[in-house]
């Protein structure tokens, strides 16, 4: 008994052990690659197929595609137009003259009336008719003015004013700033009238000038009633 235990170890003599990895890491090396295969499975489950898509499913999508980009470009042009384009009828109307209103009858010339200066034209028109202003400006007077009745004034710069006479209304405020085309009253009879209409002068370096010519060479023509944007000259 003694001597086979002791021939034993001539057995394992000279030989080098692998050792045995443990127990437990070896049952999480297979867990994980069992989990990886799962979730590869799932995954590849949940993907479809491209060809057993549904063709209309895709028409659905860029029709959608479509509308949403075409109210995305709805939306940059009004923002454009809110604050771009505004900057640019701003300068257009700062230099445009306009008429003072539409669907008048011409009825009194500007030159000696009754053996005075009718320093204006006269443009009947019925009561509450809007006149506007002709050209940008700042108004210098919104009220009563005497034998004009209610009258506003614009001062336009350069010297330039044109006053607007027996208003039924007035629908700015002195200091305000307008440019041609805004209200400024409505026609009446206020004043030193004889029945309604728009009583217009245009006065230069405080002398009045006659409004027939001097918005003529500006693209608005009283006669004609017709009017176009022109730029601004300088007072001859």
């Amino acid at each position: 008994m003694r001597q086979r235990l002791s021939s034993e170890p001539d057995r394992y003599r000279g030989r080098r052990r692998v050792p045995t990895p443990p127990r437990s890491r070896y049952a999480a090396v297979v867990t994980t690659a069992f989990v990886g295969a799962g979730i590869v499975a799932l995954g590849a489950g949940a993907m479809p197929d491209a060809k057993t898509v549904d063709p209309s499913a895709i028409a659905d999508l860029d029709q959608a595609s479509t509308q949403q980009d075409l109210a995305e470009r709805a939306e940059d042009a009004d923002r454009a137009s809110r604050d771009g384009r505004s900057d640019t009828t701003q300068v257009a109307s700062d230099d445009t003259w306009r008429l003072p209103l539409h669907g008048y009858e011409f009825t009194s010339a500007y030159g000696m009336r009754w053996g005075q200066l009718h320093a204006g034209v006269d443009l009947a028109a019925p009561e509450g008719t809007p006149y506007v202003a002709v050209h940008s400006g700042t108004v210098k007077m919104a009220g009563y003015y005497g034998g004009y009745g209610y009258a506003v004034i614009v001062d336009h710069g350069d010297g330039i004013e044109t006053i607007y006479g027996h208003s039924s209304q007035v629908a700015v405020k002195t200091g305000q700033q307008v440019k041609a085309g805004d209200t400024l009253g409505y026609v009446g009879s206020t004043g030193h009238a004889y029945g309604n209409h728009l009583h217009l002068e245009v006065h230069v370096n405080g002398t009045p000038r006659d409004p027939v010519p001097y918005l003529r060479d500006h693209g608005a023509d009283i006669k004609l009633e017709v009017e176009a944007i022109s730029t601004d000259v300088a007072a001859s």
